[in-house]
């Protein structure tokens, strides 16, 4: 009994100590089993959906709700009505319209043979038939019986669906790519239910928040066809097309329908293609993963594809070295959609351009695999993935050689691009905080320079912030921490704040919360005795912790760094061979710092804010003063 005593202790210290090394959210859970038989000469497919779900809150649960897609693809939806207002509004300095080229007014032109559909014929839970209403986008069901906490439900449904014409992401008979088939968000899909409720987001235009759980897909269609998708193909050697183990000869079927099994574990939706004129490549990466790529052979290069292939086999170890550990067996690239848009183990790509392979491909990471609630938090997926890209993209092109990270001493900035998107939407004076759910910016323009540029730029400057070493280690333990946990703003910022040492709430406050913006400069300098004086100023409403360098005639140079008070810490020295100063802290409330240091002011030639340019500061013509000595 003692023993049994003493054992039982030890566990529960033990699995208190996990408790508090790893986060415990709850997750709710789910298992989706569906047969769908494909007409490809209607373009409508029939389903049976069989779901599990595990209620693993405290909550009682006394509806259900599930996104219905491609309802949207009819004339006057909330997508086709928002679309036609973005039209309308002018941004730019040529005002062009505001909406997506792809969408436009495309969608109130559909005949009924071209709209989507998706119509729930019967749905019971543990075999009893629910009442159900469709509100457009979204299946609103009121439960006969609640779900009680800790509990398990089974959820049969039969439903039957139109596949619109390619307009946005899903969709037939795209006339730019020539995929037949986009297969995504195609199936009734249950919302998500988390720490804030339901989330039953009508379809508008933006991202996605899905419950984790395993799939297994039954595909039934003519044999003409090739498939590419989510999940492991569970009939490989009976369907062939490039899917077969090495060395199996695939004896044809007789039947002019054969159908594809599909198993995805531990995933939070499912996409799949067809086409009869996909082209299908393989490559095995160095630790076993498999690498699928899947394009329209009639109308693509055999050369621009394969070179996807190669590319990913290059790029994945980098990946995985820098981000964490890609957790599925394989990963496909697939010709459809409109542009590029990730999913699952898979993407769904018009063309072979690999600077959209690398980002779809990142979204594993970021909106696969830690899954934020992205119409929430979309900066924290494509800003950390459009981050992420950059370093990829630098990886790849530099030969798989190791990125440099230092010119002349300095923090190298790789993100440029992304901090002149940032800097052209304060000009605009659209910017909205990153606060706004992604579906009520008020443009797209916004939308989109807030989520990409604006999100990139918050990453990098956080490696200003809290030195680029840390930043990277915070990446790694962000991804193990909270894998597959739906992580928000402030687990993240928590979480840097652990890693670093230091406070980062205003930082959350300051540049996600508003659309304050950073300006400091140089205001005047003088020499006292043997002592030289700058004095700096802060323009702009966001305080932030300061680098100066200044460079003699001799080319000395002298790191002048000033932590922000609210940080209650600075960060180590992150430039080579350059002595750095550090100074008591700027207060927030106080506009102007004066620094000083012993090299007479004759001598020095250079006084630079923030060498590495990894400071969002929006007017950098008054951070450096060049200086010429007669």
């Amino acid at each position: 009994m003692l023993q049994k005593l003493l054992l039982f202790t030890f566990l529960f210290i033990l699995t208190s100590k996990l408790a508090i090394a790893q986060p415990d959210r709850w997750q709710q859970r789910v298992s989706y089993k569906m047969d769908v038989n494909f007409d490809v000469t209607k373009n409508q497919f029939a389903g049976k959906q069989k779901l599990e779900y595990w209620n693993n809150s405290s909550d009682t649960l006394t509806q259900l709700f599930y996104h219905l897609y491609y309802n949207a693809f009819q004339p006057n939806s909330s997508m086709d009505t928002r679309s036609r207002r973005q039209g309308t509004i002018g941004v730019g300095r040529k005002g062009n319209p505001d909406w997506d080229s792809r969408v436009q007014d495309r969608i109130v032109k559909l005949q009924p043979n071209e709209i989507g559909y998706q119509k729930i014929s019967s749905l019971k839970m543990d075999g009893t038939a629910q009442a159900f209403s469709i509100s457009e986008t979204i299946l609103v069901v009121q439960l006969t019986k609640p779900i009680l906490p800790k509990s398990k439900v089974v959820l049969d449904m039969e439903f039957e669906a139109q596949v619109p014409l390619q307009v946005r992401r899903t969709g037939r008979d795209n006339p730019n790519t020539g995929v037949r088939y986009s297969m995504s968000q195609w199936y009734p899909k249950l919302c998500e239910y988390d720490y804030d409720g339901w989330h039953p987001t009508p379809y508008i235009a933006r991202e996605f928040y899905g419950v984790w759980g395993d799939y297994e897909v039954n595909i039934t269609i003519d044999k003409s066809y090739t498939l590419g998708g989510t999940g492991y193909l569970q009939n490989p050697n009976e369907i062939g097309k490039g899917y077969e183990d090495k060395g199996v000869k695939v004896v044809p079927t007789k039947s002019n329908i054969w159908v594809w099994k599909f198993k995805a574990p531990n995933v939070h939706d499912f996409v799949w293609a067809a086409d009869p004129n996909y082209k299908h490549i393989t490559r095995t990466t160095a630790d076993g993963k498999t690498i699928h790529v899947l394009y329209n052979g009639l109308q693509q290069k055999d050369k621009d594809w394969t070179l996807v292939a190669d590319a990913a086999v290059i790029a994945l170890p980098y990946m995985q070295q820098k981000f964490g550990e890609y957790a599925y067996k394989q990963y496909s690239f697939i010709q459809g959609g409109d542009g590029g848009m990730e999913y699952p183990m898979a993407t769904l790509l018009a063309g072979p351009g690999l600077g959209t392979v690398f980002h779809e491909w990142m979204h594993s990471w970021y909106q696969m695999m830690l899954a934020t609630n992205e119409s929430l938090y979309a900066w924290m997926d494509e800003g950390f993935t459009e981050y992420a890209t950059n370093l990829v993209s630098d990886y790849y092109y530099n030969k798989a050689k190791s990125t440099k990270l230092f010119a002349n001493g300095v923090p190298i900035n790789m993100h440029i691009e992304n901090y002149d998107g940032y800097y052209n939407l304060v000009k605009s004076e659209l910017e909205e905080p990153l606060t706004t759910h992604a579906d009520h910016f008020n443009t797209n323009f916004a939308y989109s320079s807030a989520a990409y540029n604006k999100g990139c730029v918050l990453l990098e400057q956080l490696g200003y912030i809290i030195g680029a070493p840390a930043r990277d280690a915070l990446l790694l333990t962000y991804y193990k921490n909270w894998r597959f946990k739906h992580p928000n703003a402030a687990d993240f910022f928590r979480l840097a704040e652990k890693q670093s040492g230091l406070k980062l709430d205003w930082y959350k406050e300051y540049f996600v919360n508003s659309t304050k913006t950073i300006d400091y400069k140089i205001d005047s300098l003088w020499q006292e005795g043997t002592v030289t004086k700058i004095r700096l100023s802060r323009v702009g409403l966001m305080p932030m912790p300061i680098d100066v360098l200044l460079t003699t005639k001799t080319n000395q140079q002298e790191l002048h760094y000033i932590p922000l008070n609210l940080m209650y810490g600075g960060k180590p020295n992150e430039y080579e061979n350059i002595t750095m100063k550090q100074y008591s802290p700027w207060l927030w409330t106080h506009s102007t710092y004066i620094i000083e240091t012993n090299m007479p002011l004759n001598t020095i030639t250079g006084i630079e804010i923030d060498p590495s340019q990894r400071l969002a500061d929006v007017n950098k013509s008054n951070n450096k003063i060049v200086l010429k000595w007669e």
